[in-house]
């Protein structure tokens, strides 16, 4: 297949992002969405084609340059594609769920004023993601990076009138730049050692530097391999938002309803799952990456669902699912299941798009109330929106036969076989999250569609179903996200699907010894009746059953008798506080101490204003000698005239 394909796929999207950007006014509205959705769709399209001939016609990997970006030193970077499985899976899930949220957002963004404006930015945001799904080099996957970085600080800011959005955007951007840091210190010191930033180049040469060390700190050496990894995780752990690095992704719901969905399903947070999986021939190499990986991944899936409990805006319940959850891959990768963590970014992709896209429909029949505190009965109102978000909430919470419940629980048995530090502790929480998640999915199901109403009567009375154009997409994606697995569960997990796009060690290969008990996708779902994850899951939805419909009055009462813990809860552990006092106000005192200090005292004070004091001084003491009368010089003369000669005298008496 000729590289004309794979760069209408890239380009597509951004010709679309381009017109409508630029030439939105005069194209006008429909001319904006209709651009961008074919360009999309145009991508969608060929992407499958791309599938089909990587996938079922098992054509060889693709891996070549398309020009040279810059030649120094050397050092040859360049513009090319990578086409495997693995990136040919992620260009199906990024272009189809990203077009059916551009034909969504013309229902949900219908009376915006700058509507143009933000099919523009979801277009460059797809853009961005194929550049870095495709690269066959660091240099491009650095540049997809930073591209879908700042694409996101444009659409969480896009109603940038709310001195919120402004926060939520600017906090997106600080975080990755964190953990962007990171990662282009791994890239800087895979430069520094390969000679080279192309992957086939890096992963052939890894075996031969796996016990390299460097000395980081003196007297403290380091397997180069670690550093490397820990380095491109860093930068995973603010993509992907792994605690400590998490704090972002809450507030990104700042933006529209259709951008959460396109970070969190298909885009942006997938980012740095994609990249871990890619570098597997260098995570194989260190032990420590992997351990460090796999602990990350579990406090995170456990944790942040339980910050989902107390959530009350239901954009923000979707959105710890999606840090949850990003766990649960975060803890594939570290246990050497990268098969596994893939496969729960595919699934996941359709059935967290869809919970938010769905969301965003009972937020337009609510007028735009995100409180679920003020919804209730919403399934007589809007049938097509219940159906599809219990289809999205049965698939988060791993139901049986639902994709959901073939991907997390590929992981959780993944997490058990492994021998791997930490495992242990992964394994716990990754089984205590599957009762959480089904806790605050299902609390936000019964809340919003069941019980009685909430809203006021004006509300309720204008409430019916979204129109066509939101609930198709909503239909489409719940096909996926109910079927999926069953397709998708033995090859990608244990039929070798990936081939050499991952690569995983003979030793750590947790999913080759769960292979061998494997025979089918029914024989798959009989064998987790045996173990108690499918119990733990519906010990999590009765619960929420008795807690938000029977019995209403209980988590209040609850919240109450345990407020110490409720607080911690609602509070996020503290991380947005301590980043405030720590890094925002401690960033300013000290950049106000440095301006004190460096503007004023030095520069102001001593160069500028001291300088000038100088100079008035001695202009000041010269003007007193310039009286202009005649006596005052005749006294200065001989006052001078006394001074020679006391000089000189000395001089002639010792010469006479």
């Amino acid at each position: 297949m000729s590289d004309t394909i794979y760069l209408a796929i890239v380009l597509a999207p951004l010709i679309g992002a381009v017109i409508a950007g630029l030439f939105g006014r005069v194209i006008g509205r429909s001319g904006a969405h209709w651009v961008t959705i074919a360009g999309v769709g145009i991508a969608a399209i060929l992407s499958l084609v791309v599938y089909k001939h990587v996938v079922f016609d098992g054509a060889a990997v693709h891996n070549a340059a398309l020009y040279t970006w810059l030649k120094t030193g050397g050092l040859s970077i360049e513009v090319g594609f990578l086409i495997d499985r693995l990136s040919a899976t992620m260009m199906v899930v990024v272009t189809f769920v990203s077009w059916m949220i551009h034909i969504y957002t013309i229902g949900y963004m219908h009376d915006d004023p700058g509507y143009q404006r933000f099919f523009s930015y979801m277009s460059l945001f797809t853009f961005a993601m194929l550049m870095l799904v495709m690269s066959n080099n660091f240099m491009q996957l650095f540049f997809g990076w930073e591209g879908v970085g700042l694409v996101s600080y444009l659409l969480i800011g896009f109603w940038f009138k709310r001195e919120t959005a402004i926060f939520a955007n600017l906090k997106a951007f600080l975080v990755n730049r964190v953990g962007d840091f990171g990662f282009l210190l791994g890239i800087a010191a895979i430069l520094m050692y390969f000679h080279s930033l192309d992957y086939a180049t890096v992963f052939a040469m890894a075996p031969g530097l796996a016990a390299t060390t460097i000395e980081i700190f003196e007297g403290r050496e380091w397997l180069l391999m670690s550093f490397i990894c820990i380095c491109l995780f860093i930068g995973a752990m603010g993509k992907s938002a792994q605690v400590p690095l998490h704090v972002w992704l809450p507030d990104s719901m700042e933006g529209p309803t259709p951008i959460s969905a396109l970070i969190h399903a298909a885009t942006m947070v997938t980012a740095g799952i994609f990249m871990v999986a890619r570098m597997s021939p260098l995570y194989e190499l260190s032990e420590t990456a992997l351990s460090m990986v796999l602990i990350v991944g579990a406090i995170t899936a456990f944790f942040m669902g339980l910050v989902g409990l107390v959530q009350n805006d239901i954009k923000r319940v979707v959105a710890y699912s999606t840090l949850s959850q990003l766990g649960y891959m975060t803890v594939a990768l570290g246990a050497s299941a990268y098969a596994a963590a893939i496969f729960h970014l595919v699934t996941h992709a359709f059935f967290k798009a869809l919970l938010f896209l769905g969301a965003g429909s009972v937020i337009i029949a609510m007028h735009h109330e995100q409180d679920m505190r003020r919804m209730g009965g919403l399934s007589r109102y809007l049938p097509v929106t219940w159906i599809t978000c219990l289809v999205g909430s049965l698939a988060l919470i791993g139901f049986p036969g639902t994709a959901g419940f073939f991907s997390k629980d590929a992981i959780i048995e993944a997490v058990h076989e492994s021998q791997r530090f930490g495992s242990g502790f992964a394994y716990v929480a990754v089984l205590a999250g599957v009762f959480v998640t089904a806790l605050y999915s299902f609390r936000l199901f019964f809340l919003t569609f069941h019980g009685a109403p909430r809203m006021d009567h004006h509300t309720r009375e204008h409430l019916h179903e979204s129109p066509k154009v939101v609930t198709v997409p909503l239909t489409v994606l719940a096909i996926p996200s109910a079927v999926l697995g069953w397709f998708l569960a033995g090859p990608m997990l244990y039929q070798g699907y990936f081939q050499d796009a991952i690569h995983v060690a003979h030793e750590n290969d947790v999913l080759g010894e769960m292979a061998e008990g494997y025979h089918g996708t029914w024989q798959f779902l009989l064998h987790a009746f045996g173990a108690p994850v499918i119990y733990i899951a519906f010990a999590g939805v009765l619960t929420a059953w008795l807690l938000y419909l029977k019995y209403p009055h209980v988590p209040a009462q609850l919240a109450e008798r345990f407020d110490f813990l409720y607080r911690i809860l609602v509070n996020k552990y503290g991380f947005d506080s301590a980043y405030q006092k720590l890094f925002a106000e401690g960033a300013r005192r000290i950049g106000e101490g440095l301006w004190r200090a460096g503007d004023i005292t030095i520069i102001d004070d001593i160069c500028v204003n001291g300088s000038g004091h100088v100079v008035r001084w001695c202009a000041g003491l010269l003007r007193r000698l310039q009286s202009g009368f005649l006596y005052d010089y005749a006294f200065a003369m001989i006052i001078g005239l006394l001074l020679l000669l006391g000089y000189f005298l000395p001089w002639a008496s010792l010469l006479g």
